[in-house]
């Protein structure tokens, strides 16, 4: 990696003898694997990466097997930086196009100027700018020879550009994969049985459980809520909508209008119209939901247009 000038971005591999590191982190992540339940220990690893990195975060974000999504697994954040885990759940893979390219073709990416990054990367670098990020690193996870997740880390405070880490982060994140995907698949065939945890709709004459990820869409209705679910039915809830908004998870659900949220999952079509005025069409429902101006920039966020 040059010294002199920095550029905007780099891009480099695992065999660059250039970057080795004088640190400790592969001996500690293996003792916190081997010592700790295997959340946790990943917890503790970007903790203490983190923190010997002079990071403002480190993180860890996880594929689905077909690569159209991703989500944030993990996640340390000091005091200032803010936490962002919970906000990119079941993002598409397309937000982060320009990076993933690179990624899954073995190279970590040092990116030291988040304003010059190309136009293909515009968002990614709208959600860089959300998050306050002036330098980021991702380092590529794989396992079998498959990608499979992402390490890095993002600095806040001020710029920042790590090298010599780089190749001892690309060996934490091999042994974090032997530990998260190489385990006995007995235990993972047993998990993958259990029953979907389910949300409960208050109606006049009961409840009804429902799954989560069935929930297509909700809408104000005066003091209520219409729970519009997969099937194509709808459920007058007694809860109001903004009861609700403190129930769902915020990386899934994007709030399109000031009466209504959607499960991006099942947005199918944005139509532009007269005065440039957004509707979606979610699921198979033939009405339109309409988007408010102010819903528009989370939504093409979610999803990575």
């Amino acid at each position: 990696m040059s010294s002199d000038p920095i550029q905007p971005w780099e891009f480099v591999s695992r065999d660059d003898g250039a970057l080795a590191s004088s640190r400790h982190w592969v001996f500690d992540t293996a003792r916190a694997l081997l010592t700790q339940p295997l959340d946790i220990a990943i917890g503790d690893i970007l903790r203490s990466i983190g923190t010997s990195a002079g990071a403002d975060r480190a993180w860890m974000f996880e594929y689905e097997h077909d690569y159209l999504r991703f989500r944030n697994t993990h996640e340390w954040s000091s005091e200032s930086a803010g936490s962002f885990v919970q906000d990119l759940q079941n993002v598409p893979v397309t937000m982060i196009g320009w990076l993933h390219q690179h990624l899954v073709a073995g190279q970590a990416v040092m990116i030291n100027d988040i304003d010059a990054l190309p136009r293909s990367a515009g968002p990614l670098r709208a959600e860089f700018v959300r998050q306050n990020n002036k330098s980021v690193l991702s380092v590529p996870m794989f396992h079998d020879g498959r990608l499979v997740a992402c390490i890095g880390f993002d600095a806040v405070e001020a710029p920042r550009r790590w090298s010599g880490e780089i190749a001892e982060l690309f060996s934490c994140a091999d042994l974090i994969a032997a530990a998260r995907y190489g385990r006995s698949q007995i235990g993972v065939g047993e998990a993958s049985l259990a029953p979907d945890a389910l949300i409960y709709l208050r109606r006049a004459n009961g409840v009804r459980g429902t799954p989560l990820a069935d929930i297509v869409g909700l809408r104000s209705s005066k003091d209520y809520t219409e729970v519009w679910l997969v099937d194509g039915t709808m459920a007058l809830d007694l809860r109001t909508l903004t009861q609700w908004l403190g129930l769902l998870p915020a990386g899934g659900f994007v709030r399109i209008h000031r009466t209504a949220v959607v499960n991006h999952q099942f947005v199918r079509d944005i139509e532009r119209r007269g005065s440039d005025a957004w509707q979606l069409r979610v699921h198979d429902f033939k009405e339109l939901w309409p988007v408010s101006r102010s819903g528009r920039a989370e939504l093409r966020a979610r999803l990575g247009i």
